[in-house]
């Protein structure tokens, strides 16, 4: 009689990685939105085969995003927003199914608001790398697991070019805003250089155009957490020194060249 492990067998269907930590009774190894998660409000959008700056390429990629409000005729009345370092496209709206937590800016964004969702459809995509519905180090690469640690360095202007795909897929030429905060606002700045005619204004938060030592520093500290460790952990490392790694220097500092003893102790973390 041949024997089979469970190890060796072949599903008869796909299995998400929610409901492989049912079978096994433990909690998931990652944050991560996988495919066969619930995706909630998550719309997806194919980018084909996409390069990197450093010369990677992804055989396929592809960006979640959510859209609040509706495209009128000619989609002028378009507004991008650029997430920060640990948000996503879940701007606004509640928790869920499909999304552990309620929106990063709902008192902003909605009928009557700030980003009134009545005039303008607000798109917030989740950045190529981001792992809650975009391609990222959760995502299955080319040897057939996922990429984990071994995911392609990407740099701001591969996440802007990605989102340019985007706004290709949805057919819109010209944003009536683009804004971000933090790293969104690098992503801002950083299509408004390179897609001028793609916007008619823009929108920076707390954030800046170059990269300090103290920023880099902050990254090697980040990185020491492999992409494919617990969320909770990445959460505790990087919300300390989060603060003031988007911000230029001279907002960092009071005014002699030094930093403030907060930011001090921050970087000590």
């Amino acid at each position: 009689m041949d024997w089979q492990s469970p190890a060796e067998s072949v599903p008869s269907a796909f299995i998400s990685t929610a409901q492989q930590a049912t079978l096994r009774g433990t909690p998931p190894v990652t944050g991560a939105w996988r495919d066969g998660d619930n995706p909630g409000s998550r719309l997806f959008a194919g980018l084909g085969k996409f390069a990197t700056e450093h010369g990677d390429t992804f055989p396929y990629a592809r960006l979640a995003y959510e859209q609040f409000g509706e495209l009128n005729a000619d989609k002028s009345n378009a507004i991008l927003v650029f997430h920060a370092l640990t948000g996503d496209s879940h701007i606004t709206g509640s928790s869920g199914p499909g999304h552990p937590t309620g929106g990063w800016w709902s008192p902003l964004v909605g009928p009557g608001k700030a980003l009134d969702t009545d005039t303008y459809c607000v798109i917030v995509p989740n950045v190529l790398g981001g792992c809650q519905g975009s391609t990222g180090p959760s995502s299955y690469s080319p040897q057939g697991s996922e990429w984990g640690s071994a995911f392609p360095y990407v740099t701001i202007r591969d996440q802007v070019r990605a989102t340019k795909g985007l706004a290709d897929h949805l057919e819109i030429e010209r944003f009536h805003t683009v804004i971000g905060g933090s790293m969104g606002g690098m992503h801002a700045l950083e299509w408004a250089l390179h897609y001028p005619d793609g916007l008619e204004r823009l929108g920076l938060i707390a954030t800046s155009a170059i990269t300090s030592a103290d920023q880099l520093g902050g990254e090697l500290a980040a990185n020491r957490g492999d992409s494919r460790r617990p969320p909770v952990f990445q959460r505790r490392l990087l919300r300390p020194i989060g603060g003031p790694l988007p911000r230029s220097r001279p907002c960092q500092t009071d005014g002699s060249g030094e930093l403030p003893f907060t930011l001090r102790a921050q970087r000590a973390v």
